[in-house]
């Protein structure tokens, strides 16, 4: 059992520290401060930190980070964080980073979603030394898995996180590294208001794709409508399964179809 202190935001991360709280010391967790969310607003906490109030686990939010801030623990575990860690807090102890792909393949903020747009059916994790350079460190181990075809990335994200945390057991135990190779190198940009819009002139497979990458987190867009589940119909055509009006909740679309008539 390690001591560890844990930096994360995002659900994906609140799931790895929920894992890692099962079988590690968790003394602190980093995460980023409360913001308004949702319709109304509210100043909520991040995910991460729910799950730490519940486990009891201290929590510090710092705006951005700096060498004044205290780390309790020789190894840190940063999960979909959000925040630059400057260098001279990475030379103070062990910073491994998880990241839901097998690098260098889908560096950057959205691997999980870019690779499920990208139609690839295969992704994995990677544990590696935090650096610097933006997911460029030397590998300490890695995970693949094939991704089913009605996997979305909820699904994904929940097979990361567990391979993840069995991951981290050996890494911690006894880390070594490898230099990550810099041939195949890609980089999932940040997703955007205009990654969410389904352009039905596209290709229907494309289009499924988009909608599986984005739920059931983000939600990806036709007219006014999020669609969370779709897939290509009989026909070869684009077919919504379950949809969400703007103000509404979820539904079967053919239920929204037949509250139009």
């Amino acid at each position: 059992m390690a001591q560890l202190t844990v930096a994360a935001t995002a659900p994906f991360g609140a799931d790895v520290l929920k894992r890692l709280a099962r079988r590690h010391e968790v003394e602190l967790l980093l995460t980023r401060p409360d913001k308004p969310r949702g319709r109304g607003r509210t100043v909520q906490p991040p995910p991460a930190k729910d799950v730490a109030d519940r486990l009891g686990i201290r929590v510090e939010q710092p705006a951005k980070l700096d060498a004044e801030v205290e780390i309790p623990t020789e190894t840190v575990v940063v999960c979909a964080y959000g925040l630059l860690i400057p260098e001279a807090l990475l030379e103070r102890g062990l910073w491994l980073n998880v990241h839901p792909s097998l690098l260098p393949r889908w560096r950057g903020a959205a691997p999980v979603e870019r690779a499920l747009m990208a139609g690839d059916t295969h992704t994995g994790v990677t544990i590696h030394r935090t650096i610097k350079e933006l997911d460029a460190g030397p590998i300490a181990a890695q995970e693949g898995f094939d991704i089913a075809s009605d996997d979305d990335a909820g699904a994904v994200f929940a097979h990361c996180a567990e391979i993840a945390a069995r991951l981290l057991d050996d890494v911690m135990a006894a880390p070594r590294f490898t230099p990550q190779s810099e041939e195949g190198v890609t980089y999932a940009e940040k997703i955007t208001a205009a990654d969410r819009e389904l352009d039905l002139d596209r290709p229907p497979h494309e289009l499924v794709n988009r909608v599986r990458a984005l739920s059931p987190h983000i939600g990806a867009r036709l007219g006014d409508l999020i669609v969370w589940k779709a897939r290509v119909a009989v026909d070869g055509t684009f077919e919504p399964l379950e949809v969400q009006p703007a103000g509404g909740k979820r539904m079967a679309y053919d239920a929204y179809l037949r509250g139009r008539r």
